[in-house]
């Protein structure tokens, strides 16, 4: 059982599977000998799936406007097969001349195309690699932070692994409150490394890692999953990682206050002040701020830079993994008008790229991650690389295979691990 569950459902024989059996649901759909169903029914049914996805991406796109870039093209299409089917589907169900079998190998021969189209969706985003993360099975070490009692604390460099360490880190959820904000935020979730549970225990570095938008902080888990790549990193270095705080930097799954203080929100003060003095107060952690990093994707890549650029004494290291080349509402006269009240100066004392034109970073290290396929966020993230090289930074930049998806950030994740973990202090 367990071998079926880790089995990927983005690569190898599975996502071919399910396209031979959703296109035969699809042809049973379609197939009927009634001349009036294949004339008019099925027609009917493409007309009307083109109309309303056509008019949903219309929505989404120029009206609604909740994502910064576009939704691909290619995910509108496999929502529209699975849409399809359904409407072929219902005619078929509730005709009275249908034997009870057929309806039955109908029902089945609608839920494979629905399959289909959710299959090639995630295909594309990798938001589920396994059948285990679909169905919410990642098996996580879950801890209350209010049982993982205080004790002694050393230098990291002092401190030798005891027997008896735990195999894995522990996750616990934690509700960081917007004291100095007012930021309304989701939990966070907090991966305690075995060594934390040492008495006594390590000074350990920390990394605040950032979701996208739409998105998460519990996307690090089950989507890039972050749990295990600590682990395996934790299980060659003495049980030693950075303790990871995976914070909300959205406040919902699709709103976007851009990362900075302003009249959407003040996400840049949450994310500094209280998230800091949330540590000192609930977890026995490294104070020092060269011993903290940043870092996110996609929309959390964005912000990881912003936070490193407009606080470089807080987060002088980050990895932006796939983030645009601004803090963007969809272009930036929208931008300026929605966050500033027009206030274009407003908007470029804290935009990145116009720091970086302006100002100098020589203590601030970083990574800049993306899909070499990304055609949407590459050319941008390229500009910004050589920006921060200008502005003194010591950065590096580097191609993952894929474009803007999980995968591409789960490999970023582990490439740059070791990386992030020797910048804070963390060694072999």
């Amino acid at each position: 059982m367990s071998a079926v569950l880790n089995l990927s459902i983005i690569h190898g024989w599975v996502p071919i599977a399910m396209l031979v059996a959703g296109a035969a649901g699809l042809i049973w759909l379609v197939a009927r000998r009634s001349v009036r169903y294949l004339v008019i029914v099925v027609p009917l049914a493409v007309v009307t799936t083109v109309i309303v996805i056509a008019v949903a991406r219309w929505y989404i796109e120029d009206v609604w406007r909740r994502f910064p870039e576009a939704i691909p093209l290619s995910v509108y299409v496999w929502a529209g097969v699975a849409l399809l089917g359904i409407l072929l589907a219902i005619p078929r169900l509730f005709t009275r001349a249908v034997p009870l079998g057929h309806r039955a190998i109908t029902v089945i021969a609608a839920v494979l195309v629905v399959l289909l189209g959710l299959t090639f969706i995630n295909v594309h985003f990798a938001s589920y690699p396994t059948l285990r993360a679909a169905l919410g099975l990642d098996h996580v070490e879950s801890v209350d932070l209010n049982g993982v009692p205080r004790g002694g604390t050393v230098p990291l460099a002092k401190w030798s692994a005891p027997q008896g360490l735990p195999e894995r880190g522990r996750v616990a959820s934690a509700a960081i409150p917007g004291s100095a904000s007012h930021f309304d935020a989701r939990p966070a979730e907090v991966y305690l490394p075995p060594a934390y549970f040492a008495q006594p225990r390590p000074l350990l570095p920390v990394l605040v890692l950032l979701a996208g938008q739409p998105g998460s902080p519990s996307d690090w888990l089950t989507s890039v999953q972050m749990v295990g790549t600590l682990d395996d990193f934790a299980a060659h270095h003495h049980g030693v990682t950075p303790v990871v705080i995976v914070a909300d930097g959205t406040g919902t799954e699709l709103d976007n206050p851009l990362c900075m203080d302003s009249r959407l929100g003040n996400a840049a003060t949450y994310l500094t002040a209280d998230v800091a003095a949330w540590a000192r107060t609930n977890l026995q952690v490294e104070q020092r701020r060269d011993k903290w990093a940043v870092g996110g994707l996609s929309y959390g890549g964005t912000c990881a830079l912003q936070l490193a650029v407009n606080y470089p004494d807080m987060y002088p290291t980050f990895l932006d993994m796939s983030g645009q080349y601004e803090p963007t509402l969809g272009d930036r006269r929208t931008t300026v008008q929605e966050a500033f009240g027009g206030n274009q100066a407003q908007f470029e004392s804290v935009n990145p790229v116009d720091l970086l034109r302006r100002k100098q970073y020589p203590n601030v290290s970083g990574v800049f991650v993306v899909g070499a396929d990304d055609g949407e966020y590459r050319p941008g993230l390229e500009k910004v690389y050589t920006l921060a090289r200008g502005a003194g930074m010591n950065v590096r930049f580097t191609t993952v295979p894929g474009g803007h998806s999980f995968g591409v950030w789960s490999q970023g994740f582990a490439a740059q691990l070791p990386w992030l973990a020797n910048r804070l202090g963390v060694t072999a």
